[in-house]
Order: C-alpha cells, then structure tokens, then sequence
C-alpha cells in the first residue's frame, strides 16, 4: 500500500506541506507542478522553489509572491482584501486545475470557514476570510491539493500535531496559539504544545491535515523511496520543517474473531456437513485439529474464523449443527496477501493462474481444477502439465 506520512513535529503550514510534497517527486514532475500552479489563473500569484537549510537540514522553501511580494510571517494582515466563502470557491472553480483538485481545495476551505464560523459566532456566509483568503494561502492550498494527486497515495497519515505557544497577531488582535479556528479544526486530532512560543500549526496547514489524513499516530511500517523536507521561513532551535515519507507499508492488519469446542460425539458426515453450513454462511475458514478427550475418548476441536459482525450468526450456525455445549471466543490480528485470480491463454486454453502479492512477497499458482482437467484430458500428470504451461508462459 503506497503511504504519506507527516511528522508535524514542528507543526505545519500550507506552504511547508507543499514544499515537503513537492520534494517526493522527480525532477521533471517538479518543474510540470511548478508550471501548473503558475499557470492555474491565480491572480497575481508567482510560486517558486527554493533550496532551504534548517539547523543543517537541507530542504525546499516554497515561496508564493502576491504581484511580486511575498507575505511575512506573522503579518497582522490589515491590507488584504478580504473574501468571502463564495468569493474563494468561485476563485477556485475558475481555475485551469482538475476537478478533482478543485473539489478538494473547496473542502478544505470549507473546514476553514467552519472553524471561523464558531469562532467568530457568525454564519458561514457572513464570514471573510484575512489570513487564509489571500491569494497566497489560496496557492497554498491549491498546491498541495494538486501534489496530492500528482502522488496519489492510498493512505496518508501523520504524526501528533505541535501546536507551538504563546500568542499570535492576526487581523482580529493578539490571540493565543492555537488560535481559536486552527483549535476548532483539530477537534479530534492529537496535537501537543513543546519547546517553541510561536504559532507552529496554521488554520491553513490543520484543515490540509484534517482533509487529507485518515489517521494520526506514530509512524507505521513503511518501506520509504522517498522522504521530503519542507522549510518554514522562521528559525528556531530545533529545525523548522515539516518532513514528509513516501513508500510502501503493508495492508492493514485484519481484526478476526475466532471460535472455537471441542466435540466427541459426532460422525464425520455431521462433521463436514456443519463445516459446509459455516463456510457457505461467511466463516472465514472453518477446519478440525484431532484431540484427546475427556474419559480418553478421541475427538476434535472445531475452529471457524469469522468477521466480527458474522459472529453471532457463526455461534447460532454452530449450536444448531454441532453438538458441543459450549464455544470459547478469542480475537486474533490476521494479516493476508493481496490475491487476484487472472485467466491465461495456453496451449490447452485458458487457464486461471491465482496471485499473491505483500510484504515484499510475490506468488503464483496455477489453479487446481483447470490444471486437473486438463491432465485428465490429456491423459498426462498434473506435475506434467504445469512444466508445460509455465515453460509456454517463459517463452
């Protein structure tokens, strides 16, 4: 599963999650972003990358200039002209970007504008935007959005989020970090304050999180082609970057109830009937493991391996078809290699080779049945058969 992961150790900002993206792709996709984003229609807005080094970390630094200037850092904003939810979303909807990237830059203001809503007690209509309706902030977003789909990960995560402290200037005064709309954003979100007395985490780089990440926690298993650092353009001690990672982790894990008796009363047609009945219903495997019984009676335990909502009907199914009295529970984690069965065109017709493909794993099989008839057809062995086919495939 191709996963993104962010260390928000020093928080995030649009333009920080954008230069730490934008350092994941090669050479030529940086300069097609580049031009991309140059050439979206964002009025008077020129993005370029920079190489940036932060306590001798070297990274990118994306600078946005608004008509050849580029926003400071804790600017209080006043000269901005300020806009409207349907002002930004009109913006957006205008721009030579895909569909895709626009839906998403929408929802992620959306989230913005809900958060200013509740701070400031208006409706979401009423509401205008200082900071994060500049047109910088709109590049911000639009950008990551659109390396989001330049790199299309199956899953993004991240790390708990550091805040910072102390006290920020915005348009509305003196507040405290987190500000009030980035705090309404990360409802839910673990996030921490450590080290540094500054605002770390933007309303603009939370909702980007938020939109984006579907869980936040310690970094998973990932084998990384590829690790970005997007710099800040303030400088503290410890190094002032959002650092991305790209690579492969396994599948999630799979969550299984297991049930299980023991049963020495039963004849093996009843047996593999009752097994029949469970698979049929959704077990996901059902099978016997010989054991010694009580009055040194032979016997059996009876496993069937279920979904957690099938679990009910699983011990309904057992009762009924079996004649234990009792059935013990465990959850177990179950980890699988992704399968998929092809059809394959050889010498004998096609044939269904199964595949299995995970952690760092690749198998073939060729499927059992096809492989029968055909021998039995041919008059040949099985072994036979496959030498055939797999020698015709290498071919």
């Amino acid at each position: 599963m191709k996963t993104l992961y962010f260390d928000c150790s020093m928080g995030a900002a649009g333009d920080m999650l954008t230069a730490a993206l934008y350092e994941l792709l090669g050479d030529e996709d940086r300069k097609r972003f580049i031009d991309r984003i140059n050439h979206a229609g964002i009025p008077g807005v020129e993005v370029t990358a920079e190489p940036a080094v932060k306590c001798g970390i070297r990274g990118t630094h994306i600078k946005v200039t608004v008509d050849g200037i580029e926003e400071e850092p804790d600017a209080a904003h006043h000269h901005h002209v300020h806009h409207s939810m349907k002002d930004i979303e009109d913006l957006i909807n205008s721009l030579m970007i895909s569909d895709k990237v626009k839906e998403n830059a929408i929802s992620v203001y959306r989230l913005i504008a809900e958060a200013e809503s509740n701070a400031h007690g208006r409706q979401v209509s009423e509401i205008h935007f200082h900071e994060v309706g500049t047109m910088d902030a709109v590049a911000d977003v639009v950008a990551v959005c659109c390396l989001m789909e330049m790199l299309s990960p199956d899953k993004v995560m991240a790390s708990s989020i550091n805040t910072g402290s102390g006290h920020v200037h915005c348009a509305h005064g003196i507040l405290p970090v987190p500000a009030p709309a980035t705090a309404y954003i990360l409802k839910n979100v673990p996030i921490y304050s450590a080290h540094v007395k500054s605002e770390l985490c933007t309303p603009t780089g939370a909702a980007l999180l938020k939109h984006f990440v579907s869980a936040f926690s310690d970094m998973p298993v990932i084998c990384v082609s590829g690790t970005g650092y997007g710099c800040g353009k303030k400088d503290f001690e410890q190094a002032n970057c959002v650092r991305a990672f790209l690579g492969d982790s396994p599948d999630p894990e799979e969550k299984v109830t297991e049930l299980r008796c023991n049963i020495d009363d039963m004849t093996a047609e009843r047996t593999g009937y009752a097994m029949e009945v469970l698979l049929k219903a959704g077990a996901l495997e059902v099978y016997t493991v010989p054991a010694g019984m009580k009055k040194s009676r032979p016997g059996f335990e009876l496993n069937v391996m279920c979904r957690e909502e099938d679990k009910d009907e699983m011990i309904r199914l057992i009762f009924k078809h079996t004649t234990t009295l009792g059935i013990r529970e465990s959850i177990s984690r179950r980890y699988t290699l992704d399968r998929k069965v092809e059809k394959v065109s050889t010498v004998y017709g096609p044939v269904s080779l199964k595949k299995a493909e995970g952690f760092g794993v690749v198998r073939s099989k060729w499927e059992y049945e096809d492989i029968a008839r055909i021998a039995n057809e041919q008059g040949s062995s099985i072994e036979d058969i496959i030498k055939e086919i797999t020698c015709d495939q290498d071919r």
